[in-house]
């Protein structure tokens, strides 16, 4: 799903169904405001909230995870669905297992190292950093930066989308896409706009389309 189409449907549906405070059917969990944690280890079902955030505890194991405004905390070596807010950042700790797709439209994501995510990953404003982490699908931003690093693969595209508004587009700074040491990159690099694009000399990706890489051969990007 790109994150210009990115649905809304947990507040609408909590809206609709009239829930109160607080939801609890088997394991899964859902409320309207408050935050939400799975303890280390433990075993949940869906977790879902409109204002509050979201922290699953390391080696924890849960269903899709969804906010509207608030962040989402991934623990080393848990596992669970999908991954959306709308108004939050999400950050995956080392070794996480997700099986979906990570998606925010207001806010950054990170996946540390040895993070599996067999969907795609996707952001409107903010950063997208990578650190030795298998992406199944496509990474997408409108106007975030992308560091696909160290030891990192992309199994689809690295694409970079045009704002909607030209007006944003005349104002807004180039988004600075790094590829980094032997990081891989399956499918073409996209960019719809101008961005800064650095390639290290040890990654391989596929064509480049819409701007010229700058090559570099250091442990960081310029």
């Amino acid at each position: 799903m790109s994150p210009r189409h990115l649905r809304l449907p947990l507040a609408l549906g909590l809206a609709l169904c009239g829930i109160a405070a607080t939801a609890l059917a088997g394991d899964d969990i859902s409320k309207i405001n408050g935050s939400i944690e799975a303890p280390a280890s433990s075993v949940r079902g869906k977790l879902e909230t409109v204002n509050g955030g979201i922290r699953i505890g390391g080696h924890a194991s849960v269903k899709d995870v969804e906010t509207v405004n608030g962040g989402i905390t991934v623990g080393d070596h848990a596992e669970t669905g999908d991954l959306e807010t709308v108004n939050g950042s999400i950050r995956i700790g080392r070794a996480a297992a997700i099986d979906g797709g990570v998606q925010t439209v207001n806010g950054s994501i990170f996946a540390d190292r040895g993070t599996r995510i067999n969907g795609g990953v996707e952001t409107v404003n903010g950063a997208i950093g990578l650190v030795a982490s298998q992406i199944g699908e496509d990474v997408e931003t409108v106007n975030g930066d992308i560091t696909v690093g160290i030891g990192s693969r992309v199994g689809g595209s690295v694409h970079v989308i045009r704002p909607k508004l030209s007006l944003t587009l005349r104002t807004a700074r180039k988004p600075k896409i790094i590829i980094g040491p032997h990081a891989i990159v399956e499918g073409s690099l996209v960019f719809d706009r101008d961005v800064d694009l650095y390639v290290h000399d040890t990654a391989h990706v596929g064509e480049i389309r819409g701007t010229t890489a700058i090559p570099y051969s250091s442990d960081t990007a310029p």
